[in-house]
């Protein structure tokens, strides 16, 4: 039983788009990213690239040592039912990365409100030197969601330039994680997904002094 490449990576761009789609924010620019995706199942690989819009928050300048704050606000989504001519059945166990940005110190990080995330709350918090949205899920296919609202608070350096950009350098260091549960032949199949911004860009930019 095989699924082809093709077919596989239009299921995982289809349940990729609502996640990255994020809302609008009142004085942030919205900006375009361009994500390579791989999508896996029996042994078999497909890859793609999504383009979608984010928008994203911060001060434009800040004193040495003040406090800085980041926010991403996702706007409300659905699921999709289908994608690639399967079912999509469900989607769990997503991971967002946002690396702690150069001349500044993580404070804290919070994730507030959204809506049809499953009974598990999701959570955020500092694994390494990233800030990692986690939720468990299940996202049921066709069903409406609203990610929550990511904010970051940040002590700054003594000096140079913050800036934010979404984590993910290739595909053995993704950005972005998750699992996609299609309905192939009558069963249920995972099909692991990976992503990456490329290119990255600035998404918010904070002068020092």
């Amino acid at each position: 039983m095989k699924l082809a490449p093709l077919r596989l990576a239009t299921v995982a761009a289809f349940a990729l788009a609502p996640l990255l789609a994020l809302g609008t924010t009142a004085s942030a620019a919205v900006q375009t990213i361009n994500y390579q995706v791989r999508a896996s199942a029996f042994g078999q690989t497909a890859e793609l690239v999504l383009n979608q819009d984010i928008d994203s928050n911060a001060p434009a300048s800040v004193a040495a040592g003040g406090a800085v704050t980041v926010t991403i606000d996702p706007a409300p989504n659905t699921v999709p039912a289908e994608g690639g001519g399967y079912e999509i059945r469900e989607i769990k166990n997503i991971a967002l990365k946002m690396p702690v940005p150069a001349n500044s110190t993580f404070v804290s990080a919070t994730a507030t409100g959204g809506s049809g995330l499953g009974s598990t709350p999701p959570t955020v918090g500092l694994e390494g030197s990233d800030v990692v949205l986690k939720i468990a899920g299940p996202l049921k296919g066709g069903a409406a969601f609203e990610l929550p609202t990511v904010t970051i608070n940040l002590t700054a350096g003594s000096s140079g330039t913050i800036e934010s950009k979404l984590g993910g350098t290739s595909y053995d260091a993704p950005g972005l994680t998750f699992t996609t549960v299609i309905t192939a032949f009558g069963f249920p199949v995972d099909a692991a997904t990976v992503a990456y911004p490329n290119p990255s860009p600035v998404l918010t930019s904070t002068t020092i002094g």
